[in-house]
């Protein structure tokens, strides 16, 4: 389930989107001879303890002839007219031909469309759209909007459709001057443009200026990306900016050194590393930092690239990230590579190779980390926080373990930092299969003695 929330003239509403695996339900014989499925579904707002909205309603699928295939999605969308504030959203699902009950699923949905000021509705993926003939619960604008509930796209996804609107434009922006809408995609990691997937145009301000559009991202490599909406006005200060994350796979998409012709690297620091080893551990070591068209190049071209090639590709990269200086943020950056090595290598990877290394990397040290290590019940794990994460997340954890106990090579198990592992039913693969065996299927375990995971989720502190 994803959501989207609107403004309208009869107030601010919040636009839900369910789809639920053919295959993951009962199908009853109808009797008709054609099989049908129903789920039961609940959805409520609540502020505090005060339920401010909620549906409560039978999703039916469509009738289909038999079972054999059942790789398929059957889909909802509801509108829920509510106040600007920030609710807590709660949704339990249940099969309405089975016994199981409902486990409920909740998490905080800010509504937000102030009066006085400009502001953008959220941005609702989509698979499709066409004209709207008859309206419906999917039609928006002119259109039937085909929602899209993933925010991961395969090699067979070659396009990335959206909707959006835009508010209250007209009443900052002079009358007679247009406004820059312009949407791109940027690399999750660094926040680089990738000028290949943009796009924009002029536009006069409205009370609702809509932005129904589309990427191109057949030659999009894989990794993780930000899609980016902004509104720029006639002194190209962003008005109104918006991001959506997005995960692409594409083993089609390779990286091309034809891209590094043009890069000199004549009197730099790449040009003084000569040794072809060294040089190639140094971009090794950038991995955890790299976008998806650098991991790529480490992955695939590193290895039969010469010296001069990967003298490029490491200039590159950093002048990337520092145009000025771009040999200070390589020595800093070894820096935290050393530390990773003493800290997180393993018997069997180096430190920068390592999910406890590459997330030190990546994100800097936590501002809490606590470490169990000989838990009856538990596998060794450490836990650690971020109180901001990436300038826009804020109190994020990270749960990493060692099931093999040996090798000390903690294995990222959970997250709820966007783009990484994320399992709600971390704790019942943290307990010691060994010890104290459970049911996968369950996603709660109750603690028992000696068990600490959950105070050290709740609240770590630096104990290492």
């Amino acid at each position: 389930m994803t959501y989207a929330t609107f403004n309208s003239p009869e107030g601010p509403y919040v636009e839900t989107y369910l789809s639920i695996a053919g295959n993951s339900v009962r199908w009853v014989k109808q009797s008709d001879g054609k099989y049908k499925a129903t789920v039961n579904v609940l959805m409520t707002f609540k502020d505090k303890d005060q339920i401010k909205a909620y549906k409560k309603y039978e999703l039916n699928s469509n009738e289909i002839p038999d079972t054999a295939h059942l790789n398929f999605q059957f889909i909802d969308q509801q509108r829920f007219q509510i106040a600007n504030g920030t609710y807590k959203f709660e949704i339990q699902l249940s099969d309405k031909n089975k016994t199981a009950e409902a486990v409920p699923y909740s998490q905080t949905i800010g509504v937000d469309f102030p009066a006085d000021k400009p502001s953008m509705s959220g941005v609702e993926m989509i698979t499709s759209y066409s004209k709207t003939e008859t309206p419906t619960a999917l039609s928006k604008s002119g259109y039937n909007l085909i929602p899209n509930m993933y925010n991961f796209y395969n090699d067979d996804d070659a396009k990335l459709g959206f909707y959006a609107e835009l508010y209250g434009l007209d009443k900052v922006i002079p009358q007679g001057q247009m406004f820059l809408l312009s949407y791109h995609i940027e690399c999750f990691e660094n926040n680089l443009r990738l000028n290949d997937f943009a796009k924009s145009r002029r536009e006069t301000p409205k009370p609702v200026n809509v932005l129904l559009a589309d990427v191109n991202i057949k030659d999009l490599s894989t990794g993780n990306y930000n899609l980016v909406i902004e509104a720029r006005n006639a002194n190209n200060e962003v008005l109104l900016s918006k991001k959506v994350f997005f995960q692409r796979t594409n083993p089609n998409a390779t990286y091309s050194v034809t891209q590094l012709a043009s890069t000199d690297v004549k009197g730099t620091f790449a040009e003084k590393i000569v040794n072809a080893d060294t040089l190639t551990e140094y971009i090794k070591s950038l991995y955890p930092v790299s976008t998806g068209y650098e991991k790529d190049y480490i992955r695939y071209q590193l290895k039969k690239a010469d010296l001069a090639t990967n003298q490029k590709f490491f200039y590159s990269f950093w002048s990337q990230r520092s145009s000025t200086e771009p040999e200070k943020a390589w020595i800093a950056y070894n820096q935290q590579v050393k530390i990773a090595q003493e800290h997180f290598a393993s018997t069997i990877k180096k430190g920068y190779e390592t999910d406890r290394g590459r997330v030190f990397l990546e994100y800097g040290p936590p501002n809490a980390r606590e470490g169990h290590y000989a838990e009856p019940n538990t596998y060794p794990y450490e836990i650690w926080q971020y109180y901001t994460l990436n300038n826009n997340q804020r109190n994020k954890k990270f749960v990493f373990y060692s099931p093999d106990m040996v090798t000390a090579d903690f294995i990222l198990l959970h997250s709820d930092a966007i783009g990484e592992q994320y399992d709600p039913t971390w704790k019942v693969f943290l307990r010691n299969k060994l010890s104290s065996p459970v049911d996968i299927s369950e996603s709660q375990v109750v603690n028992v003695w000696g068990d600490y995971s959950d105070d050290a989720w709740d609240l770590p502190t630096t104990n290492l």
